[in-house]
């Protein structure tokens, strides 16, 4: 009897705030507050984005949160796709214990504690029917955490704190974005809790898990720095970026001739240099759908492997559609996708300032053109541009 295979791990995002020295808290009694009304905001859009949230026991008894998605249009949003309004609550349980009191027991949606086997039978003695408490085996794994979330549909997991938690899965290479808030001033508590502080693992020193810079955003006085765990050569073209650009031309050609829309081609790749999906204008028959939209719909939007992807087109997405809800740039920013590749911009033919390239480096994206095949694109669209 063949063995099914393990469902495809999530994708995990780090979100945290820090100090400029590091520090996610000071040694207080008292909850330091680093983040700004502003940055609340944006972490409650992380959370509406999320299949589950996941903290450790120590963030719990410090910080007695609820992890719940704040907005009422988001949560609504979210049932309106069929998900719960609150993502899936984690907590990750080492020894001590964790309260009955503590609010996220009476928070809205459904509750897991993860636990070394031998902490299982006293977390269900406390906890009751306030949660469900599954086992890791003889201790926290974070691999064996993302298969049990893998197994229960969790596509992308938010990781919330504290530091233990962040260290235990970047040290694991499990990571594969991260959502920094640095707050504009100094603890200088050498006692107080870090960002990643060393764990019982050393940190990869190796090429292949460094985290490249996606974007920053400043919000008030306070800057969010966005990194993933993506190829370290994200913003250098190489060679492999024009093989798939010609692949994508050459799906262009494949498009139904039209007086009134571009023929374009476009490819989505995975990080391993495997072809995810493709699409070409008016495929399929409909004279409506752009080439990015076609290959996107070929996927599972909650598909992990988006994050990491480099989407290659042979035209700049578009940023203003009349014939469909959302522009091409929106898709993919929507999709996660990190790395756009393009031949050339848009012409002021059916739009007067396309403005795909500025709204995806707005979210973060990695946007770089292909100039030396601008030609060979343009060539499949003479009978528009001259």
């Amino acid at each position: 009897m063949s063995q099914q295979p393990l469902p495809t791990r999530p994708s995990v995002l780090i979100s945290a705030a820090m100090s400029l020295d590091g520090h996610i808290d000071d040694a207080s009694p008292e909850r330091l507050l680093l983040s700004s009304a502003e940055d609340f905001d944006r972490v409650d859009g992380l959370r509406a984005e999320s299949d589950a949230i996941l903290v450790g026991a120590g963030t719990l008894r410090a910080d007695d949160p609820r992890l719940e998605v704040r907005d009422p249009a988001r949560r609504a949003a979210r049932e309106a796709r069929g998900l719960p309004a609150h993502p899936l609550k984690v907590a990750l349980a080492g020894s001590g214990g964790l309260s009955a009191d503590l609010r996220l027991w009476q928070s809205g949606g459904a509750k897991l504690v993860l636990a070394p086997d031998a902490a299982v039978r006293g977390l269900r003695e406390q906890l009751r029917a306030a949660a469900e408490v599954v086992g890791t085996g003889p201790e926290l794994d974070p691999a064996r955490v993302l298969d049990e979330l893998a197994a229960r549909g969790v596509r992308r997991l938010m990781i919330e704190g504290g530091g233990a938690i962040q260290t235990l899965f970047l040290t694991a290479g499990l990571v594969d974005e991260i959502q920094l808030a640095v707050a504009p001033f100094f603890v200088g508590d050498a006692g107080a809790p870090r960002f990643a502080p060393p764990g019982a693992s050393p940190f990869p020193q190796d090429a292949a898990h460094r985290m490249t810079l996606l974007g920053a955003e400043v919000l008030g006085d306070l800057t969010v720095l966005r990194y993933g765990a993506r190829r370290s050569d994200a913003s250098r073209v190489t060679q492999t970026d024009v093989d798939w650009m010609r692949a994508a031309i050459a799906l262009s050609r494949e498009c139904p001739r039209s007086e009134t829309a571009y023929s374009v081609g476009a490819v989505i790749v995975g990080a391993d240099g495997v072809e995810l999906a493709r699409g070409f204008s008016r495929e399929g028959g409909d004279d409506k759908v752009h080439a990015e939209e076609s290959a996107l719909a070929k996927l599972d939007p909650a598909d992990p492997r988006l994050r990491t992807a480099t989407i290659y087109s042979t035209l700049e997405p578009c940023s203003v559609r009349a014939s469909r809800p959302s522009p091409c740039a929106e898709l993919i920013r929507s999709a996660g996708i990190g790395r756009v590749v393009l031949a050339w911009r848009e012409p002021a033919l059916f739009v007067a300032d396309c403005q795909g390239v500025e709204l995806l480096e707005a979210a973060g994206a990695t946007v770089l053109e292909l100039p030396g095949l601008a030609a060979e694109a343009r060539v499949v669209n003479s009978h528009l541009v001259k």
